[in-house]
């Protein structure tokens, strides 16, 4: 993970984002801005944790969206 300064933001605590390589920055209002850059998923919040858990929460609806299985095992 690429952040700019708070090292205790870890994604790794998020199983959503084993595998991402996410950055983190804030924009000229204060909001705290994740992206994954391997999905190209983004996402924000009031402080970094905030921005990680709901990229987390994106990437996991991603994932669902473009899964190829199409859950009609009951068939």
């Amino acid at each position: 993970m690429t952040s700019e300064g708070d090292a205790s933001v870890d994604p790794s605590e998020y199983e959503e984002l084993a595998d991402a390589d996410v950055t983190m920055r804030e924009n000229e209002h204060g909001l705290h801005i994740a992206d994954d850059e391997v999905t190209g998923v983004s996402s924000q919040g009031q402080t970094r944790e905030e921005a990680l858990a709901n990229l987390a929460a994106a990437v996991e609806s991603y994932r669902e969206a473009t899964d190829d299985d199409p859950g009609d095992d009951w068939l």
